[in-house]
């Protein structure tokens, strides 16, 4: 499968479908990134224009790849050349609000006055970054320096108030807000890139900074964060797993519902290795560490719940090379040894991993349930290949 993907963008202005401009290609694979399609759809329509949401999907897999239409909202009347566009405008409950001309403009308004009121209004177009079911993010351009308007559905958390949380224990590991209200957020510009691949050293410190993180916040408690702890998540999953039923082979179902059997005894054995519950950031890897040359920061808390470490101390691993996970693991157990001296770190990474898929599949579920059909295609098949992952994970545990 290529992961070449094209993009096809059909037009609405002051509410009317007016047609479609495109295929064009696009740089990047991922459906979700859709600065350059909505670029591309601007100089073809002749006019500004933002993408909304996609529409539909043929070919690609994962969020990737294959030919991708969406919906986009012209600022005016199109003067270029549209072409006709087989496509019926239809309301869904589900639809997330910046998934709509009005939503995405009550998002951008709301940023707009919160910069004012700052003193830092906007000084150029708004540039759409990414927009999908779990995020709307643009770059809003100021004077001094760009700010980041990001936007959550209601399955996520409050980022302000993770960010606000975290922050306490280490102010220098979290992006500053500027403003929030509710599962929008204003934040200062990250300097630096993304630590894909991390190939510098520096940047490994945010493991030991992370893990000290949530050393300090365990004795806090939930404060509202969604139960993601080893014995909630063995309660859940027999529900998950007869949901999961007709994508399952029968054997796969079978060995389900020994895992869900098994899944209280590891939750059990992982409590006695001494590590606490406590914040977990619920999406740990190297795309959401971002590092300037001097320090990293930690972003994109919109996963957080509350649950055990090793969580995310196995998140960067299948995202490194095994020379680098190796470097990672030795971090992360020897932060936590320091930080817990009683507890026994190498045992707890060695029991979560099936814990680790069980939360997932549980998470995409959460996904699933919470958009509306035509963005089903980002997700579809996840729940059901996590558990196939955490039965494989039964049979093979970790080894150092």
């Amino acid at each position: 499968m290529t992961e070449q993907r094209t993009a096809t963008v059909v037009v609405e202005w002051q509410g009317e479908l007016l047609g479609a401009v495109g295929p064009f290609a696009a740089q990047s694979p991922s459906w979700a990134q859709v600065g350059e399609v909505a670029g591309a759809a601007a100089r073809a329509a002749g006019v500004p224009l933002a993408v909304l949401r996609l529409l539909s999907v043929a070919g690609g897999e994962g969020g990737r790849g294959g030919e991708a239409v969406y919906l986009a909202v012209a600022a005016e009347r199109p003067t270029g050349a549209l072409a006709p566009a087989d496509t019926e405008e239809v309301g869904h409950p589900l639809r997330l609000r910046w998934a709509s001309a009005d939503g995405l403009a009550a998002e951008w308004a709301w940023a707009d006055g919160e910069l004012a009121a700052l003193g830092r209004a906007r000084s150029g177009p708004v540039e759409q970054v990414r927009s999908w079911n779990l995020s709307a993010l643009s770059r809003f351009p100021t004077g001094e320096g760009p700010v980041w308007l990001k936007s959550t559905p209601p399955f996520a958390v409050s980022e302000a108030a993770v960010i606000a949380r975290a922050g306490r224990a280490d102010p220098g590991l979290v992006p500053r807000v500027l403003a929030a209200d509710g599962r929008r957020v204003l934040l200062a510009d990250v300097p630096g890139v993304d630590c894909w691949g991390v190939p510098e050293d520096g940047m490994l410190g945010v493991v030991d900074r992370w893990a000290a993180v949530q050393a300090a916040t365990a004795a806090d408690g939930p404060g509202g964060l969604a139960d993601c702890s080893p014995a909630a998540l063995a309660e859940r999953f027999p529900a998950l797993l007869e949901r999961l039923r007709p994508e399952l082979s029968a054997a796969e179902y079978a060995q389900g519902r020994e895992l869900a059997g098994r899944l209280p005894v590891l939750a059990a054995e992982l409590a006695a290795c001494g590590l606490p519950l406590t914040l977990v950031h619920g999406d740990f890897h190297p795309g959401n560490w971002r590092f300037g040359g001097e320090r990293p920061t930690v972003l994109d808390f919109s996963d957080a719940s509350w649950g055990h470490p090793a969580l995310d101390g196995l998140r960067p691993k299948p995202f490194l090379s095994p020379e680098r996970w190796a470097d990672l693991r030795s971090r992360w157990t020897d932060a936590w040894r320091t930080l817990a001296p009683d507890s026994d770190p190498e045992r707890a990474l060695e029991l979560a991993p099936p814990l680790v898929h069980v939360h997932f599949a549980l998470r995409y579920q959460e996904f699933l349930d919470g958009i509306e059909p035509s963005e089903h295609p980002y997700h579809a098949g996840d729940p059901a290949a996590e558990v196939r992952r955490a039965l494989r994970a039964l049979r093979a545990p970790e080894l150092p």
